[in-house]
């Protein structure tokens, strides 16, 4: 299990002291996750191109750009020429994913789809060969902090089942509620990249509690 890997959420770091915090993780992650929302798919709202590309200005690490918002569609490229280097949507904003991962890669970026806690698991297979990242919402998506949905990991193996069949190579990536409570069993279910916030940036060491996270999933 040595593959696996921590990929902060900015959205729970201190946004006054954003590259601060940013620089505190480095040391041990290879990806930052970054969480889009424009208040209508979710009830919430984040931040948008400008940080993205700021941040892009002062890291060489994997960007991946998670996209909540209601017409992804509508923004990928200027998410790409951001500095995104991965681009994830819910199959839930889009009458054809497929175009969506397409287009993604039509601008040399990574291509991933998420899919709500409330959608069946197994909507995610048409588009599983097509897609570099599977994210599964381990929480109901729009705010950090919350509690790892009881069913997660029962959706997480079906997901890893799903791109398993098909040969594919996509990663497969969790994100909600993972602490070193929960991070095992996301892990065991076959999650590769584990998405943490609040588990790691409200940790007055976030280098710390990254390192106790991948311990704890490799036990």
């Amino acid at each position: 299990m040595s593959n696996i890997e921590v990929s902060p959420s900015i959205l729970s770091a201190d946004f006054g002291y954003l590259m601060r915090d940013i620089e505190k993780v480095s040391p041990v992650c290879n990806r930052l996750h970054l969480d889009v929302m424009d208040g209508q798919y979710v009830n919430n709202i984040s931040f948008g191109l400008p940080v993205i590309r700021s941040i892009r200005m002062h890291t060489n690490k994997i960007l991946d750009t998670h996209l909540m918002v209601s017409d992804p569609e509508k923004y990928l490229q200027d998410f790409a020429d951001a500095g995104s280097d991965s681009i994830i949507f819910h199959i839930e904003c889009t009458e054809d994913p497929i175009r969506l991962l397409r287009k993604i890669k039509s601008y040399g970026k990574k291509a991933g789809i998420s899919i709500h806690p409330d959608t069946p698991i197994e909507a995610i297979e048409p588009f599983v060969s097509e897609s570099d990242i599977v994210l599964v919402m381990t929480v109901r998506p729009g705010f950090g902090g919350q509690k790892y949905l009881p069913d997660a990991s029962k959706r997480i193996s079906v997901a890893r089942q799903l791109i398993d069949n098909c040969s594919s190579s996509a990663i497969l990536a969790v994100d909600g509620g993972i602490n070193t409570s929960t991070v095992q069993s996301a892990v065991q279910a076959g999650a590769k990249v584990l998405v943490c916030g609040s588990s790691v940036f409200d940790n007055p060491n976030p280098e710390i509690a990254i390192r106790e996270l991948l311990k704890c999933a490799t036990v």
